[in-house]
Parts: structure tokens; C-alpha cells; sequence
């Protein structure tokens, strides 16, 4: 028979534990335990955190807050406080980062475009604190707003679960100055950016020895 909280001396639980010796020496099951807090008139703590051991073995990299709810005694506030605890280790332990906070960051990444002679269309998604997630070549050739389809550039955002998404295309030309046509593909794109729930941040232009971008000229907030 698995114990209960109750069945553990009170000096033994593992809140107590972690307050004299650290978190170092709690086991999985206990560090959940503390997470749960505690259980309710039906399950037992250590019985809901059994439940949540047994899913983040299995699935960690693939949590939700829909999965977490699943389990009998996990609620909604504690599935949103599971899931932002995960979100933050993320964001502190991942040790190559690549934050991209202005238009230049955006560019350096992607210096190779200005010698090209075909127009390549490139989206990053980007997480809540402005980190790359990845970056993507979505389209090759002559650019217009009826081949750059919102399904292909969100389609990843959605799957890398982005909170929001840069565009970036170059101009073989060499000009900057965005076209007709780029208005037209901007604007589409932020609209279903707005249905999508996933914020188009700039779009770029890359020419051979500059850049051009829609966030910092005050364009966006404008279509």
C-alpha cells in the first residue's frame, strides 16, 4: 500500500525536509509534493503528485495546461503555476540564448542574404522574453503576398508555442524602401498574427549594406 501524507511523520514531509536540508536531497515524487502543496477531501498530496511524477517522466517537454488538468486534483491555477515554474527554469538555465530585442540583432543573423540573388523570406519565433526560438527559411523567389501564405509562416509559430514572430525578407536589388507589395504581405500577415494570438514584432528588409524595419519607422502599429 503507498503511503499518505498523513502516514509520514510531520519532521519527514517533504516541505519540512526541504526547509532543513535543501532541495538537493528530496527525491521527484517529493519535489512534486511540495509543488501540489496539498491534496483535497478526496486525494491524498502525495497521491496527485505521483499522478504529475508519472506524466512529467513521460512528458515533460511536451506539457500543457490541458494535460495537467487531466489529473484528478490538479487544478487550473496550480496546472498555470506548474507550467510557469517549467518556463522559467527555461529561460535561466539555457545557457545560448540568443536575444533579439532590435531590428540589428535580427540582422546579424542573417548577414549572408545581402549577396543573394533570389528574395528569401524568413520568419524567427520568438519566446515571452524575446529569446530566439528558431529560425526558418519559409519561402524562395520573387516575394508577393499571394505566395507567402499566413498557414506556412504560422504553422511553426504555433508548434514552437511562440509568443510572438519576426518576418524578414531581402531585397536582391539592393534598395531597402519597402514596396506596394510588402505593405500589402505586412498587413495580411499581422491580422492573422492577431487571430493566431502570436504578435508579428517587425518585419525587415535586408538590402547590401543596410536594413529597413517596419517596428522602428512606427509602421506597424499603423496597419
Amino acid at each position: 500500500m503507498k503511503k499518505l501524507m498523513k502516514d509520514i511523520p510531520e519532521s519527514d514531509r517533504p516541505r519540512e525536509k526541504m526547509i532543513k536540508k535543501g532541495p538537493q536531497v528530496l527525491s521527484n515524487l517529493e519535489l512534486a509534493a511540495v509543488i501540489v502543496g496539498s491534496g483535497n477531501p478526496r486525494r491524498d498530496v502525495l497521491e496527485i503528485a505521483r499522478d504529475l511524477k508519472k506524466l512529467w517522466e513521460k512528458e515533460f517537454d511536451n506539457l500543457t495546461i490541458e494535460k495537467l488538468e487531466r489529473i484528478n486534483g490538479v487544478a487550473k491555477s496550480l496546472a498555470c503555476r506548474i507550467i510557469a515554474a517549467i518556463e522559467l527554469s527555461k529561460r535561466f538555465l539555457v545557457k545560448e540564448e540568443i536575444k533579439l530585442d532590435s531590428a540589428k540583432s535580427v540582422v546579424s543573423l542573417v548577414e549572408e542574404l545581402r549577396d543573394k540573388k533570389q528574395e528569401y523570406f524568413l520568419t524567427f519565433t520568438i519566446d515571452g522574453a524575446n529569446n530566439l526560438i528558431r529560425k526558418r527559411t519559409v519561402f524562395i523567389g520573387t516575394l508577393n503576398q499571394s505566395l507567402v501564405h499566413p498557414r506556412e509562416v504560422f504553422a511553426d509559430a504555433v508548434a514552437d508555442r511562440a509568443a510572438g514572430i519576426i518576418l524578414l525578407h531581402n531585397h536582391p536589388s539592393g534598395k531597402i524602401e519597402p514596396s506596394k507589395e510588402d505593405f500589402i504581405l505586412t498587413q495580411r500577415l499581422l491580422e492573422a498574427g492577431r487571430i493566431m494570438g502570436i504578435e508579428v514584432m517587425d518585419h525587415i528588409i535586408v538590402g547590401k549594406k543596410n536594413h529597413f524595419s517596419f517596428q522602428k519607422k512606427g509602421i506597424l502599429k499603423n496597419l
